[in-house]
């Protein structure tokens, strides 16, 4: 594949929005290998099942991405709290919130300029840049997926389909990997093309 030298900034806009995309496939896989009762399961009455954590992520992007250019992050609509009361009760609740939530990131991000990465924009007050914005939810995003998976792996213990290297196959896809040519590749490519 050859790929076209960008700019700093588009290429971390492309950079971003690939592992966004990654993210949420991490997601999508995880849903995929449970049953319905195992999306709204929680460890003890403290933790949080899958369904609460998606509900929080939903309403959290959907925050951040609706007119984020022009509107605060945190908006005015958004009850937080509410993300943590389990309202939802199959599993069909749950993706359509799920997809909802990242197409609005998505949109959002396909929409912007290199010259857009440098605009200032507000989460509850505090100006951010467009750039600051996106490592923010760069960070916040992933850790909650990590949960989300986490959960999954506990609930299919030994029946688990690994995310990524299984357990005693680092030496085998290493291998893999050296054996060919170098070249410059987005570490996400391998996984999107599934």
């Amino acid at each position: 594949m050859n790929y076209k030298i960008l700019p700093a900034m588009d290429n971390f806009l492309a950079s971003s929005i690939k592992q966004f995309h990654y993210y949420k496939s991490l997601g999508d896989q995880t849903f995929d290998q449970l049953l319905d009762e195992q999306l709204f399961w929680q460890f003890n009455e403290s933790s949080n099942s899958i369904a609460l954590i998606v509900k929080h992520l939903s309403g959290n992007i959907l925050s951040r991405w609706t007119d984020f250019l022009t509107a605060d992050g945190e908006k005015a609509g958004r009850n937080r709290d509410m993300e943590f009361e389990n309202t939802w009760s199959t599993r069909a609740e749950l993706i359509a919130h799920w997809n909802k939530g990242w197409s609005c990131l998505f949109e959002a991000l396909d929409s912007l300029s290199e010259e857009d990465l440098q605009r200032i924009i507000y989460i509850r007050n505090q100006g951010h840049t467009v750039m600051e914005a996106i490592l923010r939810q760069l960070a916040h995003y992933p850790y909650h997926i990590g949960q989300i998976v986490y959960i999954g792996k506990m609930c299919m213990d030994q029946k688990w389909s690994s995310l990524s290297i299984p357990k005693g196959k680092s030496a085998v896809y290493n291998q893999a990997k050296f054996d060919q040519t170098k070249k410059k590749q987005h570490f996400t490519d391998e996984f999107l093309k599934k």
